[in-house]
């Protein structure tokens, strides 16, 4: 059943995207990342194993609208330096961002080794170019062959974002921020759309979007409005030619377990992010900082064939939150802008890198879905 008829008729659940991989795909991966020998039949029967498992574990657990759980993938965004053509890894003893307003307001807290900035990524040393059509078809034809036989809802596969791409890699070819990204929203085009044309909704991962105020110690909230304005006509540039209904967009304040009191509040985005061409749009809720922000959406004016998909389950804390709370949530979000215009989703991935150890358990991760797909089912009761 399509989305569209399906939300007419109870609260659809969904994610962000990334779920955890199994802990021997994860060693092969890592092998993989430190250049040491491995086949490449192994590692690929092991994410196309990983795949079919991931698809049937969330129609399982009974969501709606699902993805491909990011098994082939290093990183939201990692992913694509094995992609890029004209990119090469940072020059030894590059660092990475060292201060943001959040570090810089508790340094001690982040100097114990808790995450607040982002790696050194890679470097644009000539033209670029989307080189990864091999990867990517793999990855396609993994997800049609997990999906035989079973029918969500709907299907996407996450991609970076054209300023999650524009952040990740340090531009040393065009010396210009403008050609730089154009040259990002042609090379990222050609992934979005072939994504597309397989059949699966894309979803533009785009932290950035949300956290360029707080990665920036001196920026004001003006200037990162300025900022994400350009990003938003940047994006639509980069999906052109692809139908809104076949968009979701993702935003957050990344994999943070930390005060978070420099996140750019929702009252400053809501305007930006409703003027990317998707029909679905995805964002934090389901934290303490941000559980306040249902109320900035009355009196917003919601398309008719747009949705919400506030995050009503956390990666910020392995507590699991209670289905009757999950339904509070929904029903907040249905009072302002409409039952048919929310899907119950969760606040960001629940898998980082495969050399880290999960901020938030697999078994945790399961029990947090358990309680979304029930949170979404109380709250239908009501709805409708």
């Amino acid at each position: 059943m399509p989305i569209a008829d399906a939300r007419t008729k109870r609260i659809l659940t969904t994610h962000v995207g990334s779920l955890p991989r199994p802990a021997a795909l994860s060693e092969i991966m890592v092998a993989r990342m430190d250049k040491r020998p491995v086949e490449a039949a192994v590692f690929e029967g092991a994410v196309r194993k990983a795949v079919v498992y991931c698809v049937a574990w969330q129609i399982g657990l009974g969501l709606d609208v699902i993805s491909d759980g990011e098994q082939s993938k290093t990183g939201f965004f990692a992913y694509l330096h094995e992609r890029l053509g004209g990119t090469r890894p940072r020059s030894a003893g590059a660092k990475g961002r060292e201060h943001t307003k959040e570090v810089d307001a508790f340094p001690e807290f982040y100097a114990a080794g808790h995450s607040g900035t982002q790696p050194a990524g890679s470097e644009c040393v000539g033209p670029l170019q989307y080189t990864g059509q091999a990867i990517l078809q793999r990855d396609l034809e993994n997800l049609k062959i997990a999906l035989q036989g079973k029918s969500p809802v709907d299907v996407f596969i996450p991609c970076a974002s054209v300023g999650t791409v524009e952040g990740a890699v340090v531009d040393m070819h065009y010396n210009n921020e403008e050609a730089f990204l154009e040259a990002v929203c042609e090379t990222m085009r050609v992934e979005y759309e072939a994504i597309v044309a397989a059949g699966f909704s894309i979803q533009l991962d785009d932290p950035r979007l949300a956290m360029h105020y707080m990665l920036n110690p001196s920026m004001t909230v003006e200037e990162a409005r300025n900022w994400a304005w350009r990003r938003v006509e940047a994006m639509n540039h980069s999906i052109r030619n692809i139908p809104s209904n076949r968009v979701r967009h993702h935003t957050c304040y990344g994999i943070n377990m930390g005060p978070r009191t420099h996140d750019l509040e929702m009252k400053h985005l809501t305007d930006v992010i409703l003027a990317i061409n998707a029909d679905y749009y995805s964002f934090e809720f389901g934290n303490p900082r941000h559980e306040h922000e249902w109320n900035i959406w009355e009196g917003v004016k919601i398309p008719e064939a747009k949705m919400l998909l506030p995050g009503v389950i956390t990666h910020a804390t392995v507590l699991v939150e209670h289905p009757e709370l999950i339904a509070q949530r929904i029903c907040k979000f249905a009072d302002v802008v409409g039952a048919q215009h929310v899907m119950a989703s969760t606040d960001c991935g629940f898998a980082s890198t495969p050399r880290a150890v999960p901020e938030v358990h697999p078994t945790i991760v399961e029990a947090k879905f358990k309680s979304l797909v029930e949170g979404a089912k109380l709250a239908s009761q009501k709805l409708f």
